[in-house]
């Protein structure tokens, strides 16, 4: 791997919007200057706000909503006909 081309990689956390809920992990958005930091067991850790996460989105939820019900044979069987 080249010395001096690769950005900074380091932990970060990334916090929900909706729900508030931080997660750590590691990346090159590190290396930018934020302004919101968070500090945890004595460390400064830079915060990324994010609009959706495994902690809100509505799939990881259990709260996502089926919204054809009917099956795909039977759709298919009503807009083309039956057996002729």
């Amino acid at each position: 791997m080249k010395q001096g081309i690769h950005p900074d990689y380091g932990p970060v956390f990334f916090r929900d919007r909706s729900t508030g809920a931080l997660t750590l992990t590691r990346s090159t958005l590190a290396a930018q200057q934020h302004e919101r930091t968070v500090d945890i067991d004595g460390r400064s850790y830079p915060v990324v706000d994010v609009d959706i996460t495994s902690d809100s989105h509505p799939f990881w939820t259990g709260t996502a909503r089926t919204l054809d019900s009917e099956g795909r044979v039977e759709k298919f069987q009503r807009r083309y006909g039956g057996a002729r």
